[in-house]
């Protein structure tokens, strides 16, 4: 028999099956909202937050059976995950009700099974990130579902969204872009709603809902991987050549969430494919030049990669604008490589990873050295590429070494 049941609610009243289910526990948890359908029950109640003081009650209840009521499917970005992981599955009987997806789907009309999921809830990312994060995911599969509250609400949202593309001058998306919103699904005073970004951003609405951020699928963003020079906007050839930035972001290993820092950005190549390949990935571009600044908006623009932060400085300073990286990209350092390493290693992530790219024999040795001095396991491989057609003549690029250092 598990201990534990873990209750999935949807709408305002209890089924019989799931009351019946209560009879014989000690202990039921549940959230202020649930507390009316549980007249008659005359096990203990206890608020279903903060977990820890949840799980506390659990384990003094045991082995005594206990319940935790969940709205929608407990499994669903739920407390079921904590629970299970702190009791073990031998110890938890699930019950899911529809989940808040499914319900705000079939409330939309809108299928779900290639449906993107982003859960703001409880998250600590400020409005400018969160809304980076939505709008990048949107732009590269044209439909997320976010799951919001208070601090990331629908009309906050979808006022940081419209910003973010009037810096941009994106205005074919900001008047393209579609919010849905569902409040108090399966309860009294359910409410649809619909709009464009501004429409959305003046409105109020209750605490309990979901959003489907939507966009046409002509102005999602283009390939994920292989972008070539000549569709990146850029200044005198100050852009990382094609094989290049392939081997760089190989060498990278980019995690699937996380923070990037390109160092030295010029046009952002590295960043925009960075971007496609990894939208979970928040990426910032130190970039001084107010014409590769110029360029970099554009490209974001034009590939829909707005989890890219332009940061205008340059490094080791302007780093400080930006969240501890997991990865580092240094493409440019003016000079003040050994600094711009020293500042990377005292924030990067425990098994991040720092990649430079090196014209020079004396920025390679430099960058091997000062990694080494940090701690860093250091690989240098140099890379000579070669251009050639049928009625071209072969041209040879100049060789450009990696070096990687993994900490």
């Amino acid at each position: 028999m598990c201990p534990i049941e873990l209750i999935g609610i949807a709408g305002e009243e209890l089924t019989e099956e799931r009351r019946g289910l209560l009879a014989s526990c000690v202990l039921v948890a549940h959230a202020k909202r649930q507390a009316a359908m549980l007249e008659g029950v005359t096990a203990r109640r206890i608020p279903v937050t903060p977990i820890e003081s949840l799980c506390t009650a659990i384990e003094a209840a045991l082995p005594r059976s206990v319940a935790v009521l969940a709205s929608g499917d407990p499994l669903f970005f739920g407390i079921g995950r904590r629970l299970i992981e702190r009791f073990g599955p031998e110890a938890v009987r699930v019950h899911p009700a529809l989940s808040a997806l499914q319900l705000a789907c079939a409330r939309f009309k809108s299928p779900w099974d290639d449906l993107d999921i982003l859960s703001l809830h409880g998250s600590e990312a400020d409005l400018p990130t969160a809304a980076r994060r939505l709008l990048a995911r949107c732009c590269r599969l044209g439909r997320v579902l976010c799951l919001t509250d208070p601090r990331h609400s629908p009309d906050a949202l979808a006022r940081t969204l419209a910003r973010l593309l009037e810096d941009c001058a994106d205005h074919g998306r900001l008047v393209a872009c579609r919010l849905q919103v569902a409040e108090n699904l399966g309860l009294s005073g359910e409410k649809i709603s619909a709009g464009t970004l501004n429409d959305m951003a003046g409105r109020s609405f209750s605490p309990l809902n979901v959003l489907l951020l939507s966009l046409q699928k002509a102005l999602c963003a283009a390939p994920r991987f292989g972008l070539t020079a000549g569709e990146i906007r850029h200044s005198r050839g100050l852009i990382t050549k094609d094989a290049v930035r392939a081997a760089s972001l190989h060498s990278l290993r980019l995690p699937e969430r996380g923070v990037l820092w390109d160092i030295g950005g010029g046009s952002g190549s590295v960043s925009l494919e960075a971007a496609a390949l990894a939208p979970g990935l928040l990426i910032g571009i130190i970039e001084k030049n107010p014409e590769e600044q110029a360029n970099i908006r554009a490209n974001i623009r034009t590939f829909g990669a707005y989890n890219i932060r332009l940061v205008n400085g340059e490094a080791p300073a302007a780093l400080a604008a930006l969240p501890p990286p997991d990865r580092v990209f240094i493409g440019g350092s003016g000079g003040r490589l050994a600094a711009i390493l020293e500042a990377s290693a005292a924030r990067l992530a425990e098994d991040g990873r720092i990649v430079v790219n090196a014209v020079l024999e004396k920025t390679k040795q430099e960058a091997c050295t000062v990694l080494a001095k940090l701690g860093f396991t250091v690989t240098a491989s140099t890379l000579s590429v070669t251009h050639s057609g049928p009625e071209q003549k072969a041209q040879s690029l100049n060789p450009i070494t990696i070096i990687t250092g993994t900490k």
